[in-house]
């Protein structure tokens, strides 16, 4: 049984959907919605073929992670690199997020034991979670997900049907007990850093708003170059224990029915993989070993708000129950870095390239105006970096600048000109163009979030 507590990613693979298929099988992921513009050819994020990577070689081969025994199993650190990409992603969906009227919070990993067995974790959820730290007085347990601070903070004041729904945003850290024997890399962590919200709606608001958060995936997954797998509803299964009243988990199952129907995307019901407080949307993706996992989720939960004893007053002056929906639109960042790292092999689409644009001077006589050009496209939010002639032949710094999306080679006549010769990580040479235009045009690219590495014009 693969039941999750909330919102966070299954980490183990996924399996064929069993009992009920809602339709037919879906199709290969080019027929689907969201694959015309990214199978279109863009000369894209990567020139190599697609890589059968392992994150874990790769991600320590690339710079981006690591691991050490002192710091315990389970629980990576970030390096510069890595960093980099994650935060450049962590930014992109916080923007995504408050153009979708999110309001974004912060709120502790830490929580009584009592919160949990409000929420129904420590009942259904217990064996995934840390043993409680005992203060002397109480005991605090490291949070398993993050739905009971959110229902916590939705219910610190009043609230009135205006104000829905009310959507609350939050990256924030949450931990799982983890078997030693069963992690790895990224994708088994113990330490887990999820990109979750909480719309709290009326419930003729509910089935709206989460085909909104689904709509928010697909766009999302359209700038990463993701290709699900496919989209599966995930039901409750025989002989399982659930927090929700059957009849509850009924009316979540009908509403993400009617999303999924709505959506006009291919789907799959699979029982026994629902969450233990109710049905959800998964969206599946295969690593480079064709091996499934859920990197995206969208949930219709009635049980979390009665428990929390969530109100808020209607047009009519009554009292009534919020419905909770929980989505999360890249799932961890772990993972999902996990999950770009196998995809793109290092050679991430622009906006989320480590270096985006390296600066290659022939000789030392044009170090100046690599430096230039550098601190000019510093300046306007790229990330640049100078490889000089120090650093060996003009040959060898294009080879070990092979996964940056841009280089800028500067000879005698550029320096000159104030010009600079673009070449393209796939190969193509654009220009010569003069050092404003080019810092314009490459950032323009990345500010598009697309894989595209040019706008097809030869400059």
């Amino acid at each position: 049984m693969s039941r999750r507590a909330d919102g966070c990613p299954d980490p183990r693979p996924g399996r064929a959907p069993r009992g009920r298929s809602s339709r037919s099988p879906p199709p290969e992921p080019e027929e689907s919605a969201v694959s015309d513009q990214q199978d279109a050819p863009d000369h894209g994020a990567r020139s190599a073929p697609p890589p059968s990577h392992d994150h874990r070689g790769l991600g320590r081969e690339l710079g981006m992670f690591g691991t050490d025994p002192l710091i315990g199993a389970g629980l990576p650190y970030w390096l510069p690199d890595g960093a980099t990409v994650r935060h450049a992603l962590e930014e992109y969906v916080r923007a995504l997020e408050r153009r979708a009227g999110y309001r974004h919070v912060y709120s502790p990993v830490l929580g009584k034991r009592e919160l949990y067995e409000r929420s129904g974790h420590w009942e259904h959820y217990r064996a995934a979670m840390f043993p409680p730290l005992d203060t002397g007085g109480e005991e605090l347990v490291l949070r398993p997900s993050l739905c009971p601070h959110h229902a916590v903070i939705y219910r610190s004041r009043a609230r009135g049907h205006r104000e829905l729904p009310l959507r609350v945003a939050e990256l924030g850290g949450m931990y799982r007990f983890e078997r030693s024997g069963t992690l790895g890399g990224l994708t088994r962590v113990r330490a887990i850093h999820l990109n979750d919200a909480h719309v709290f709606c009326a419930q003729e608001q509910a089935a709206d708003e989460a085909a909104a958060a689904l709509g928010l995936i697909r766009r999302a997954y359209l700038a990463l170059g993701i290709r699900p797998a496919r989209y599966r509803l995930s039901l409750a299964g025989a002989g399982a224990s659930y927090a929700a009243a059957p009849a509850l988990g009924r009316r979540a199952e009908a509403l993400l029915t009617e999303v999924l129907e709505r959506s006009g995307l291919p789907w799959e019901a699979a029982d026994g993989e629902a969450a233990f407080y109710g049905p959800k949307i998964d969206v599946q993706v295969a690593d480079s070993a064709g091996r499934e996992s859920t990197l995206s989720t969208v949930q219709i939960d009635f049980h979390q708000p009665e428990r929390f004893g969530l109100r808020y007053t209607g047009a009519d002056g009554r009292r009534h129950r919020p419905v909770m929906v929980h989505r999360s639109i890249i799932g961890s960042a772990e993972r999902a870095v996990a999950h770009l790292i196998e995809r793109y092999g290092g050679a991430f689409p622009p906006w989320l390239a480590p270096t985006q644009l390296a600066v290659l001077p022939v000789s030392d006589a044009q170090e100046g105006n690599a430096a230039a050009l550098a601190e000019r496209a510093t300046a306007a939010g790229l990330r640049a970096e100078v490889h000089g002639a120090a650093d060996g032949s003009l040959g060898a710094r294009v080879r070990r600048t092979r996964l940056v999306p841009y280089r800028a080679v500067i000879g005698p006549a550029e320096a000159a000109a104030d010009e600079a010769a673009l070449r393209l990580r796939d190969g193509r040479r654009i220009g010569p163009l003069r050092a404003a235009e080019l810092v314009a045009r490459v950032g323009a690219l990345v500010a598009a979030h697309g894989t595209a590495l040019w706008d097809g014009g030869d400059g």
